[in-house]
């Protein structure tokens, strides 16, 4: 039986490590946001290998005393608590006091600060977590931490880092999230020498939002502004014709700190009901802010998910600003003049006379008189809706004798075309043969709601949806084609803008990207040029497209098996028809044959693609039953 015994302060402090350092994203979090929390107003971030070699955050924050430096390297050390009862009113972005050692124990370090009115500074040298002697150094206003070989100690954590250009573009996506969470800020990250972010720290969400997602991002938002019971809500919604097909493009803020919240995600979702088209999701970058004693944010070690006291009055109020917004913004434009500009009418237009005048002037119509055209002054030369003869529209249809049935080959050999084994229908006088097929195909009735082919067999009828239907065609004929999925050059390149983790995991997955038909490039700061797309795409859904493959190569992982197959999925899914197009009847009855053959029952995620309704289940409805 193994005895128990305290770990080694070094082994525990690796362990610790591990809880906040997953990959250099996390460090340049806690960098950054000590940063912030010492009241920086400018911050200067600069990688190189991804983080792995070398990671600098420089900012003109208050800066740290020459003689508290070794002090802030210790666990549980900090500057933002001081009692027990601070923690129930935490202001500030970092307050566990376990960042700076966490990262020093994994790596080699370097601080260089100088307090506000300070001649001179101080440094202080890091060697997996160990301490050098700290020496009056020169340095500008502010902190410098210089972080290098991350991991150098821990071979274990190596290996599950992705490549330089994906942990890259994860730090990409780190700060942009903290610029959106902090526009009074500037954010600036130089990437192995070249600039690709700088947002203009002036105060407005607004420009934050145009530097970290782009133009088009920014062209297409709603101004959000509102609150209700304790909690307010400001930011940015995108318009419901702008929405995507992934939720990627949701960020929210509390308390200025940047959270994932399934509840505020259900939230927006629910102010967008009746507004957006199947598959669509509404982006924003949202700030919810509640009196600090009415959240916890000491819930996860990444500090990214925190608990609302009262979590319906935060989901309330989230849906109904919002939907206000969108109300507000879908409301027409009345457009008012002012009061000179309104046209009296003329004091003539309505003219006032007794009925002797009236009848005098021929204007009516004596009983029992018939009024020619043109009997009185004022209706000469008018047309009126009784001299207006119309014809009538009605046609003989001649009725079939009883007991004989109308039908036509042509009409019954459509209905059979395309089934094997399906007879010949032969029509003599009022004789109707028709011979035994193999097996009796179903008949298309119709479509519901653009989405379901109603088909009938015998006393059942079958609801299908299309598009899941269509989808598992699609993917089944991809997975079986041994050859390459065709590609279509494009005219002219299209240049598709990226968040950071979709950015990087596309240009992981390149030379996949090309076996199913995208010839795309790197061209910097989170753009892929795309110049050829797969035949079976629409050029209007290329960005959308991509950005689903790129979602599904993250959640699937690495696995070649898996990253074809979300691959295919995607491509499956965009080149199918969709609910609420427009369906011509012989791509419905196609679909009809396939899953009444049984080749399709699911879609590629599992999904049934028909429902049986019995003639008893359907009577039953009816109280026929």
């Amino acid at each position: 039986m193994p005895h128990i015994q305290q770990l080694a302060p070094h082994v525990a402090d690796l362990i610790a490590a591990g809880e906040v350092v997953e990959r250099p994203a996390s460090v340049v979090k806690e960098l950054v946001e000590n940063s912030l929390d010492a009241g920086a107003t400018t911050v200067i971030v600069e990688i190189q290998h991804g983080g792995m070699s070398l990671i600098r955050v420089t900012d003109n924050g208050f800066g740290i005393a020459p003689e508290e430096l070794p002090t802030a390297f210790l666990r549980h050390a900090t500057s933002k608590l001081r009692s027990a009862v601070d923690l129930a009113e935490i202001g500030t972005l970092g307050f566990r006091g376990e960042a700076l050692a966490a990262i020093s124990a994994v790596s080699r370090m370097e601080v260089f600060s100088r307090c506000s009115g300070a001649e001179l500074g101080a440094s202080l040298c890091l060697d997996g977590g160990v301490p050098g002697r700290v020496e009056t150094a020169g340095c500008p206003e502010g902190t410098t931490f210089v972080v290098r070989n991350l991991f150098y100690n821990t071979p274990a954590r190596l290996k599950f880092l992705k490549s330089d250009s994906a942990e890259a573009s994860a730090v990409a996506g780190m700060l942009q999230q903290i610029a959106l969470s902090h526009p009074e800020v500037s954010i600036q990250y130089i990437r192995d020498g070249k600039e690709e972010l700088h947002t203009p720290g002036d105060s407005k969400l607004l420009s934050a939002i145009y530097a970290t997602r782009g133009r088009d991002f920014a062209m297409n938002l709603i101004p959000v502004d509102g609150a209700g019971e304790k909690v307010q809500v400001h930011g940015f919604v995108t318009d419901p014709l702008a929405c995507r097909g992934v939720r990627n493009a949701q960020a929210f803020f509390c308390c200025g700190r940047m959270i994932k919240s399934k509840l505020l995600s259900d939230a927006l979702e629910s102010a967008y009901a009746n507004r957006l088209m199947k598959g669509k999701f509404p982006g924003c970058v949202l700030h919810v802010n509640v009196p600090l004693d009415q959240v916890d944010v000491n819930v996860h070690p990444a500090k990214t998910v925190v608990r609302f006291a009262s979590e319906a009055a935060v989901a309330s109020a989230v849906r109904h600003v919002v939907s206000d917004a969108l109300d507000k913004k879908e409301m027409p434009k009345q457009e008012t003049r002012p009061v000179a500009a309104v046209v009296t009418q003329r004091e003539d237009f309505y003219q006032r006379m007794d009925a002797k005048t009236f009848r005098e002037q021929g204007a009516v119509r004596q009983p029992g008189q018939a009024q020619r055209r043109g009997a009185g002054p004022e209706l000469s030369g008018r047309i009126t809706f009784h001299d207006v003869v119309k014809p009538d529209l009605r046609e003989d249809v001649p009725k079939p004798q009883s007991g004989f049935t109308v039908r036509t080959v042509e009409a019954k050999r459509e209905e059979k075309a395309g089934f094997a084994g399906a007879g010949i229908v032969e029509t003599v006088g009022e004789q109707t043969a028709i011979e035994e097929a193999v097996y009796t195909p179903w008949r298309y009735a119709g479509e519901v709601l653009r989405t379901y082919i109603v088909a009938e067999d015998g006393d059942d009828v079958w609801l299908i949806d299309k598009h899941a239907a269509h989808e598992r065609m699609n993917f089944d004929r991809f997975k079986a084609n041994a050859e390459p999925i065709m590609s279509q050059p494009l005219v002219a390149p299209v240049g598709v803008d990226l968040q950071p983790e979709q950015y990087g995991i596309l240009l992981e997955n390149l030379p996949l990207l090309e076996e199913f038909g995208f010839e795309a490039e790197d061209f910097g700061t989170g753009c892929l040029m795309v110049r050829a797309i797969p035949s079976e795409i629409d050029i209007g859904l290329v960005r959308e497209t991509l950005e689903m493959l790129a979602d599904k190569l993250v959640s699937g992982g690495a696995d070649p098996g898996s990253a074809r197959d979300a691959m295919l999925h995607t491509l499956a899914c965009k080149a199918a028809i969709k609910g609420g197009w427009k369906s011509d009847p012989a791509e419905l009855k196609a679909i009809i044959e396939k899953v009444q053959r049984g080749e399709v029952q699911f879609c590629p995620h599992g999904r049934p693609v028909k429902v049986k309704l019995t003639k008893y289940e359907i009577e039953k409805m009816f109280k026929r039953a």
